[in-house]
């Protein structure tokens, strides 16, 4: 026994635990809980600048005047730091661990699920959440909110905050095409998902598009698109040139700010393409709403 014990404080000693990172857990929870209020408070510089290029843009006069109207809204919410929409969403938080960071003090989902809490009472915003789909019970404090956690190399970790209203949540799909399908039907799906979806999630709005992988994978990377910067280009050429080609057909739609019509029914398509089955063609279309929300901390 007493070998065996000495094997494995050698073992651990050799793969560098010792040398590990410690982050606090109440570190993690006061970050959340101020990036939860932020990204509710605070609109993206990215988005600021694209609702004012859109705005400059835009051929009616009741197209530029909604577009104006969204940013002074922003600069309202952000001057008395309230929220920029009575919808506060629920709370998504995505997790990016450094393999060489413990964390100590309390369990690292607890911590999150704690600073959420935090946020939405401290920051004043809505509760949204209720504890079971059917029955419809608030539970007070936002919380379970979804998290995701990524494991990567290194001696960091990021946390980054998406409150997801749900207008334009509600409008998400996901389709299970094949391969015969091809370009057309994934470009055709995203196009119809807009064209259904209409003044609802609140646009002009920002199109994340997941392609590839299985169901649940295809439906992850459509909301992880939402969180690239708008204006950002797709590093690979061919999807950039998918993503441009989208924008154009979407904004073709008419459907224009707020709904009542014009150029700008989205700022931005994003793609996440993912590998996948021989026999399969998952799609998925996540959009967010002009304010698309979210901020992050580096640990």
């Amino acid at each position: 026994m007493q070998y065996f014990t000495f094997l494995c404080l050698g073992i651990w000693a050799a793969i560098g635990v010792t040398g590990m990172r410690e982050i606090e857990a109440a570190a993690v929870t006061r970050a959340v809980e101020a990036l939860c209020i932020e990204s509710n408070v605070r609109l993206g510089a990215d988005i600021r600048a694209a609702l004012r290029r859109a705005r400059g843009e835009e051929h009616g006069a009741l197209s530029r005047a909604v577009l104006g109207m969204l940013l002074e809204n922003a600069d309202a919410a952000e001057a008395d730091h309230l929220p920029m929409c009575q919808d506060t969403g629920l709370a998504t938080v995505f997790v990016t661990l450094g393999q060489e960071v413990h964390i100590v003090g309390g369990a690292l989902g607890e911590a999150v699920q704690a600073g959420v809490a935090r946020g939405y009472e401290r920051g004043f915003l809505r509760k949204s959440v209720v504890g079971d789909p059917i029955d419809r019970r608030n539970t007070g404090d936002n919380t379970p909110a979804v998290v995701y956690y990524d494991v990567v190399p290194g001696d960091r970790l990021t946390l980054t905050v998406a409150p997801k209203g749900f207008g334009s949540e509600n409008m998400g799909r996901v389709a299970m095409l094949t391969p015969s399908d091809g370009l057309a039907g994934v470009m055709d799906f995203v196009v119809d998902t807009v064209r259904r979806a209409a003044s609802n999630p609140c646009p002009p709005v920002i199109v994340g598009v997941g392609v590839g992988g299985t169901m649940d994978k295809a439906a992850l990377l459509a909301k992880q698109a939402l969180l690239r910067p708008v204006g950002s280009v797709h590093p690979d050429p061919v999807w950039a040139e998918r993503e441009a080609s989208l924008l154009r057909g979407i904004n073709a739609l008419g459907i224009g700010p707020a709904g009542f019509g014009g150029q700008t029914t989205a700022l931005a398509v994003h793609i996440l393409p993912h590998p996948t089955h021989i026999a399969g063609l998952p799609v998925a279309v996540n959009l967010g709403c002009h304010a698309t929300r979210h901020g992050s901390a580096e640990l």
